[in-house]
């Protein structure tokens, strides 16, 4: 027997469950990996919550951890038994003492990083690694704007921006955040409680305004998004923190100055194990030189069976940086 956390019905933190279940053996192609420690994400409570329902209920949660692999299926030969792995895009079901995943999803963790930091690093360092080398490749010395700088994706945004040379204008939601963003690597912050972000952008490029927006908030910041871009600009929506972006005017986008918007999601990048692999060694080489630290506070990291509280802590926007369960604390 093992313990996992599952849920009934969607809804709010209260749905889950921390539940016993049988793991079964992996099937072909699926290597099982007991978790040392799991990723926590935000897309996780648009899962819970129906935003993104799960094709059946009860349902799993959770799509990240890293750990050690158990056992392999059949055709496995890239991992073995014994290895140290991290996964991200796995089914449902991270939240667990065990899980099985396709083996296309799974990399080898290096010896120099802990389970802690691959679990903390590897779904929000994958997203960063799309965002600014592929959906736009950022250059050095190039201004544009990331929002919600001092979360698990932003920090690493920072540090990652810091080290191609380009100048990363953050958005944050309180001074503790913009002097967290700062240390990561941000050339400049906006608290967009106390400043208007479009305002604040055209001020720090001299009216210029920026070629790239990469939001994750969604509905409270979309028109702030499409005011800081220059004429032709990319806004990249990739999260709905505040709610979905509904209802849009393509017009807008004529008369801001013929611009362009994608919604992208890690699916559409990494499709095969090469892409991984390709995608995780620039990632791991990055937090391997120092280049990317990625440190969870104490606080944010919680026991298995207090997947509840986490997902409350998560919700109220008062975390910075990553979050993980750790099973066995």
């Amino acid at each position: 027997m093992a313990k996992r956390i599952q849920f009934s019905a969607t809804g709010g933190p209260e749905v889950l469950q921390y539940v016993d279940f049988t793991p079964v053996d992996p099937a072909a192609g699926e290597v099982q990996v007991e978790n040392k420690a799991i990723g926590i994400n935000y897309i996780d409570t648009y899962v819970r919550s129906g935003l993104y329902p799960p094709a059946k209920l009860p349902s799993g949660l959770g799509t990240e951890a890293a750990g050690v692999v158990i056992k392999v299926g059949a055709g496995v030969s890239a991992v073995k038994p014994g290895d140290r792995v991290v996964y991200a895009q796995s089914t449902l079901g991270a939240y667990s003492e065990v899980h099985n995943v396709a083996v296309e999803k799974v990399a080898l963790l290096p010896h120099n990083l802990s389970f802690e930091q691959g679990a903390a690093s590897f779904l929000k360092g994958l997203t960063v690694h799309y965002l600014l080398r592929q959906t736009h490749e950022v250059q050095p010395g190039e201004v544009f704007l990331f929002h919600a700088a001092a979360g698990g994706v932003g920090l690493i945004a920072c540090q990652w921006a810091k080290a191609l040379g380009a100048k990363l204008i953050g958005s944050v939601g309180s001074d503790e955040k913009a002097e967290l963003a700062k240390h990561a690597g941000a050339w400049a912050t906006i608290n967009y409680h106390k400043e208007d972000i479009a305002q604040r952008v055209a001020e720090l490029t001299q009216g210029e305004k920026v070629g790239v927006v990469y939001d994750s908030v969604g509905q409270s910041t979309w028109q702030a998004s499409l005011n800081s871009l220059k004429r032709r600009g990319l806004m990249v929506s990739f999260g709905n923190a505040s709610g979905p972006v509904t209802g849009v005017d393509l017009a807008l986008l004529n008369q801001k100055g013929s611009l362009y918007v994608t919604r992208p999601s890690l699916n559409g990048y990494i499709t095969n194990r090469a892409e991984l692999q390709y995608a995780s060694n620039e990632l791991f080489s990055l937090i391997g030189s120092g280049a990317i630290k990625v440190d969870v506070k104490e606080e944010q990291k919680f026991a298995l069976a207090d997947a509840q509280r986490a997902h409350q802590v998560l919700e109220s926007r008062n975390t910075s940086g990553s979050s993980l369960l750790i099973p066995g604390r």
